[in-house]
């Protein structure tokens, strides 16, 4: 065997492991049956596994809990109440105002441009006085604990790299996700879960497709990734051990590819072989945790009322919602929730009202949950989208139907929880919620507020790749202080 570990590896460590057939979660033993790695102490760049310095100072928000509505809500059937459109309702939109933004191709080819009230009904609610639209009757009757900005700017027009702009601040693909650059600057607060959890609710037919690089690692260390949990028997794949592997077989085989990582490692100093076994260790840690953090059945009917029936049905939005909340009381540190249907180009009336529907009370369940359990005090919760919709209709225009295109000179999100002024609303649009026209708030400065309420300064969060110094905020952004509490 000695002589063996002496000659020069004539294949891969990779393709070792892929012809071993093990699998993840018989790997990940590994940290149970010989836990002294002792690899660790020869690593001398700190960028391996998270930030030496941070946070830079104390941070009001211990975790995330973002709430992402893939597809583009319309402001303007949300929370951005434009009575004007009454008026218009029907014109055509003033090509003076049509100029000032560039629109999609999907809309190039129409002869007329009408502009279009919404069909749902506003109202004020709240100390803040904040419009709310009657799709969201639950939400609305917690307005005085939200931070809502009507304010929001994007780069891009197009689903994948706008969301890619808001989830990695590149509208390409490649760069690392807010929760990899979290988990890489934060570490974590719970050695059993990872740092970074992504939810997808159930797919909704027709609707936007994500792209898993929006939860990615990029050119951080592969154990950064966001660990998506499934609904259904297995919430993570390859978790459950091989049917009919022994645990006595699955021993003697980890402790020889043990052997074999140590003595690669003690050649190579390969830094890739330590992000694996800290995955491969999560995964046994996993198999344990996982099961005990999705166990709903154990919620009182009364959180049931607060979340609604749909949280008791895997793969829900509700059933995320409260999946969220277990996994923020165990201090995982980002928990992304991704839910898709926004992209409403025709029958927004009654497409709209569906994703309401589906997301109301849950969404205001959260935040009420959070608050009576004293997490919100240290949570930030996120709700928002990639991009708005335009004022005018694409298609034809109906007395009860319509669609509207992509639009990134405005849009709406808001925050909740700790570190947030409650009960605002900040910034405006113009009359016809086409342009910014007060306290402007581009998708950098959002990501430079929201790091900074995590204790973090976006401009000294930097990871060195390949000669250049990478941020999340690229070479922009600066903190909004007036969202601050």
């Amino acid at each position: 065997m000695e002589n063996f570990f002496n000659k020069q590896f004539s294949e891969s460590r990779r393709s070792f492991l892929r012809k071993s057939s093990l699998g993840f979660g018989s790997i990940a033993l590994s940290s149970m049956l010989s836990p002294g790695l002792g690899m660790a102490k020869k690593i001398s760049n700190p960028n391996i596994f998270s930030a030496n310095d941070m946070p830079h100072f104390i941070p009001k928000a211990k975790r995330v809990i973002y709430l992402f509505q893939s597809g583009g809500p319309s402001q303007i059937e949300t929370y951005d109440y434009k009575p004007l459109l009454e008026k218009w309702h029907g014109n055509e939109i003033p090509q003076s105002l049509k100029q000032t933004q560039r629109n999609s191709g999907m809309v190039e080819g129409q002869s007329s441009y009408p502009l279009v009230k919404s069909i749902f009904n506003f109202k004020q609610y709240g100390q803040s006085g904040a419009w709310v639209s009657e799709l969201f009757p639950h939400t609305a009757e917690i307005v005085d604990e939200l931070c809502i900005i009507k304010s929001m700017k994007t780069d891009a027009i197009n689903h994948e790299p706008a969301v890619m702009f808001v989830q990695t601040g590149s509208q390409l693909t490649g760069r690392p996700s807010i929760g990899s650059w979290l988990s890489y600057g934060l570490g974590s607060d719970n050695k059993d879960l990872p740092s970074f959890v992504v939810l997808l609710s159930k797919s909704h037919p027709g609707a936007q497709p994500l792209n898993s690089s929006a939860w990615s690692n990029g050119f951080l260390p592969s154990h950064h990734q966001g660990v998506q949990f499934r609904s259904g028997k297995d919430p993570v794949l390859y978790l459950n051990n091989p049917h009919g592997v022994s645990i006595d077989d699955r021993k003697r085989d980890i402790n020889f590819i043990n052997e074999l990582n140590r003595h690669q490692f003690d050649i190579y100093e390969d830094t890739k072989i330590i992000s694996q076994i800290k995955q491969y260790e999560m995964a046994y840690k996993m198999q344990q945790s996982v099961p005990e953090a999705l166990n709903v059945k154990q919620e009182p009917n009364h959180i049931y009322n607060l979340y609604g029936e749909e949280a008791k049905i895997p793969g829900t939005y509700a059933f995320n919602c409260l999946q969220a909340r277990r996994l923020a009381e165990r201090d995982v540190k980002f928990i992304q929730l991704y839910h898709t249907g926004w992209d409403q180009h025709g029958n927004l009336p009654s497409q709209i009202k569906k994703q309401a529907k589906a997301t109301d009370q849950a969404t205001a369940g959260l935040v009420r949950d959070l608050k009576q359990r004293g997490l919100l005090e240290d949570t930030l919760v996120i709700w928002g989208g990639e991009f708005g919709r335009t004022s005018f209709s694409q298609g034809r225009l109906t007395a009860d139907n319509y669609g509207r295109d992509h639009h990134p000179g405005c849009f709406t999100m808001w925050m909740a929880g700790a570190g947030v002024k409650k009960g605002i609303v900040y910034g405006q649009t113009d009359d016809f919620s086409y342009n910014v026209v007060k306290n402007p708030v581009h998708v950098h400065d959002f990501q430079a507020t929201m790091l900074h309420l995590l204790g973090i300064n976006h401009e000294k969060f930097i990871f060195k790749h390949q000669g250049r110094r990478f941020r999340l905020t690229d070479v922009h952004g600066k903190v909004i202080k007036d969202l601050l509490s």
